[in-house]
């Protein structure tokens, strides 16, 4: 039954990814893709949606899987499965252990967990780049998202330089639907 396995596929990634959304986008993919729900395209497309709407991303991804494979009904367990864990973990902190971060083994826990949220994020953002750029069928560069990738890139680093503070997502993202519009039609 399609619901009860999209509530315990997005149940166990809530559970064992740590550092938020994008951190459990990785995981996500490795479940699409290996069930068969989604393609790599469709993937990047739901990442691309669920980035230019407003809420996390993951929650986001995890209402697209469920609503494309299962209705309301499915992206209500989806995103109820992805939720419950950091739900029931920041409740338990809040109710019980307040000031758990008083101690040197949590915070040194913390501080060890950071470099694999990075890798993660860092990996996953490389397999969609290298989806996007080096097309399915190898037929060489897809050279129109690569020139997009460095539009984007050099936007982000001169508009630092220029304002000495980070462009906003926000406009990344509009410019990227602009770009895209432009490089490829409507």
């Amino acid at each position: 039954m399609i619901y009860l396995e999209l509530f315990l596929t997005f149940l166990e990634i809530g559970a064992v990814a740590f550092g938020g959304g994008f951190s459990m986008i990785s995981f996500i993919r490795e479940a699409c893709i290996t069930k068969g729900w989604l393609t790599e395209a469709e993937f990047l497309n739901c990442i691309a949606l669920s980035e230019a709407t407003p809420g996390p991303i993951a929650v986001n991804v995890a209402t697209y899987v469920g609503s494309t494979l299962g209705g309301f009904w499915g992206a209500v367990l989806a995103t109820l499965g992805v939720v419950l864990p950091a739900f029931l973990v920041v409740l338990l902190i809040v109710i019980c252990l307040s000031n758990l971060l008083k101690y040197r083994g949590v915070r040194a826990f913390l501080d060890g967990v950071h470099p694999i949220l990075a890798a993660l994020v860092i990996g996953t953002g490389m397999t969609m780049l290298s989806g996007q750029v080096l097309p399915q069928g190898g037929d060489g560069f897809e050279w129109s998202a690569l020139l997009l990738f460095g539009i984007l890139g050099m936007v982000a680093f001169f508009w630092k330089k220029w304002r000495k503070k980070a462009v906003s997502p926000i406009l990344l993202i509009l410019l990227s639907g602009v770009l895209g519009v432009l490089f490829y039609g409507v």
